[in-house]
Parts: C-alpha cells; structure tokens; sequence
C-alpha cells in the first residue's frame, strides 16, 4: 500500500465510510468532510448575502479551481473549464467540431452509452459514419487494426472512453493519442472514470480533449464536472455550437472575440458552492497525491480480485490486460437479483448495470445484467474480506 497516505484519517474525514462498506464510488462516491463544510457554508452565507455579492467575495477561490485541475491533470489553467457534469463537458467538445456529411468517428466497443447516444445523433442529423474498432480475444483494444482504421478512414474525430462505466478494462490513452497525433486526428478522451483513481497525465496522452465529472472518484459534489480543451484547440478558435458571455465578448452588433482560455467551452451561470465543493476535492486529492492514490488503489483491487475469484459460484466478465478499480460478476449459484439483496441487507453499497447500459458489450458476453463493485482508496482490505465473506453466504 501506499506508504504516504494515512487510510485512518482519510476515512475519518469520510463520513459516508463508517456504518457501511460502500463500493459504488464509480457511481457517486462519498465527498471529505472538507467538500461538504465548504458548500454548505457557502450557502448558509448565500442566503444572508446574495448569490452575486458573495460571488465576487470568492473570486480567488473560485479561479483556484482551474488551478488545481491543471495540477492534477498536468496542464495550464487557460486549458480548463468547468462543466455540470462530464456529459455537459462532452456535448460541448464535441459540437466544436464542425462535422459533415461522410465525416468518420472512430470509437470503440467499449463506449460510454450517452457517447454513443450522442454519435447515433450525429450520424442522424449530419450523415457522419461511426466505425468501431476491433477489440483482441483478452478485451485489450486491437491497436495494430486500430491504426490501419485511422489509416483508412482519416477519422474526424477519434472518441475513446477511457474505463468504460460497465467494466474494469482500461484502454491504452497514451498509445491512442500517439496514433492521433501521428496522423493529425483529433482525440476526444472521456475520463469520467479514470480521473481520482488514476494518474491521468494530458500531456502524456496527446488529447485534444478530455472530460471529467465531480462525483465519481474525484469525491466531489454531484453536477460538477470539468473539461481540459489542449493548446491547439484554442489556438484554432474551436468554440461549442452554443456560447454565451463567459466565452466570448461582444463586441459589435454582428461581430464578438473568443475568450483567450478554455472558459470559452463554460456557460456564464453556475453553482458557486458546486465549483468550491470541486475545488476541495482537487485540493483533498493533489493533498494526497494522485500517484499514492493509484499505488494504493491498484494494490487493493488486485487483492480484490484475486480473492473474489475463489468465491464458488461467482463469475468475473472484466476482460483486458491492464484493469481498474471497476470490477463486474454474476452469480450462478443463486439469481443475480438474490445476490444483489444479500449485498443490501449487510449494508454493502454496489450498482448494477444492465443491457441497455452497454449493448455492444453485454452481448458480445451475453449477460442481461452485472453486478459492479467500485472500490476506493478509503476502503480497506478488512472491509473486502467482510464483502467476500457475506459472497461465500
């Protein structure tokens, strides 16, 4: 485990983490305490001062955000905005690009579902194509396919979603955006899942954009989320279909100029105590260091896995050579659903996912529905044994 990082205090300063065993941070995970003080605090004084008065008291503190995103993504402040969520931060990426007829996203099986949502609706209104890339037989990405896909297709866009929401598989980001990068593609990471459980490092990867969300392993509030927009981007004016005063000034009655920054990506209304809760998180997380937190973590789910795999009567479907803190099963011993009630009555908080969350995936397994665990770096091992323990039931 990680030597820096002290698993007492940390689960000390989470609340959420002492009458449960809670394994859904890949849902929405539990905030410090730190998170919760400074939102609720910030609205005890909204309420007596003004949304707007207020406001402009926590400017600094506001604009630290930005700070410590670039800090943990290994960036500039200007390459970041803020977002609502990571869907809000895709949407707005993606209408950037100004897609036509015949235009090519190249994307993989193993895609977020409101990201393909949101290719299907491309290709309805614009006529694009979306080809998907071939995975090899232990689920790793067919990379030497994959660049003879770029080769043939010179794809618009290539869209990869970093750890899919439905399995524990991480995709090879950095080998991706060598490729993209060779042959002058534009590369839109989600990192929705990756983001507070890994290193995730922009500059290593190459991407053109990434986006993020508050509430899964970053421990921040729920409707935050954040988008990192590289240089070139903004160099090459990209701007969403839809800005509106925080992206650009007006500045003739048919003309306006761009913000210099990645703000041009943000909407000028938003949740102050839901960017200070962020803040905090970020802080929580570069106060730890994100490198401990993934040592730790992947230490944990190996264990995890290793242990789990001895359970009679219990299937893991997570495929790939490198695998995250997302870890999937079913039961063949009794139904899926009376496993799912063992779990809720000894108080062990987990997801399920079903078909329609995954398609492409589920049925090349041929599963209806999984189980997800999403384990954490304030879980400890006592509390995998106990999970093991009440699985063996």
């Amino acid at each position: 485990m990680a030597a820096d990082m002290d698993i007492d205090l940390i689960r000390k300063q989470t609340k959420g983490c002492t009458d449960k065993i809670f394994l859904n941070s890949a849902g929405s995970s539990l905030v410090p305490q730190s998170v919760t003080d400074k939102m609720v605090g910030y609205l005890q004084m909204e309420a007596l001062t003004g949304g707007y008065a207020l406001a402009n008291q926590y400017e600094t503190e506001i604009e630290d955000l930005y700070v410590q995103a670039a800090l943990l993504f290994n960036c500039a402040p200007k390459n970041i905005a803020y977002a609502t969520s990571a869907t809000d931060a895709y949407a707005k990426a993606i209408t950037a690009i100004n897609f036509k007829a015949g235009d090519v996203i190249l994307t993989t099986d193993d895609d977020y579902i409101s990201n393909q949502l949101s290719f299907l609706s491309l290709k309805n209104r614009f006529g694009i194509s979306i080809i998907r890339a071939d995975n090899l037989p232990n689920g790793d990405l067919d990379m030497d396919t994959f660049e003879k896909l770029v080769i043939s297709h010179q794809p618009k866009l290539v869209a990869i979603t970093h750890i899919p929401t439905n399995s524990g598989l991480i995709q090879p980001a950095e080998e991706i955006g060598r490729i993209c990068k060779k042959y002058d593609i534009l590369y839109l990471l989600d990192a929705c899942q990756s983001v507070g459980q890994r290193v995730v490092d922009v500059q290593r990867i190459g991407c053109d954009f990434m986006t993020a969300t508050g509430r899964k392993f970053v421990r921040g509030p729920r409707g935050t989320g954040l988008l990192y927009v590289s240089d070139k981007v903004l160099d090459e004016q990209m701007v969403p279909l839809i800005f509106d005063m925080q992206g650009a000034d007006w500045t003739g009655n048919d003309e306006y100029r761009l913000a210099k920054t990645g703000k041009r990506f943000e909407f000028w209304e938003s949740s102050i105590a839901g960017k200070l809760g962020l803040k905090e998180a970020l802080t929580y997380i570069n106060g730890i260091g994100i490198s401990n937190i993934e040592l730790y973590n992947v230490n944990l789910m190996q264990q995890f896995r290793k242990e789990l795999q001895k359970v009679p009567g219990l299937d893991l479907h997570d495929q790939g050579s490198h695998l995250s803190n997302i870890l999937t099963f079913t039961t063949s011993n009794r139904p899926l659903q009376d496993t799912a009630q063992l779990l809720r009555d000894n108080n062990v908080y987990f997801s399920m996912s079903f078909r329609d969350f995954a398609r492409i995936d589920f049925n090349k397994k041929d599963l209806d529905a999984i189980i997800r665990f999403s384990a954490h770096y304030f879980n400890t091992p006592e509390e995998l044994e106990k999970t093991i323990a009440i699985l063996n039931y």
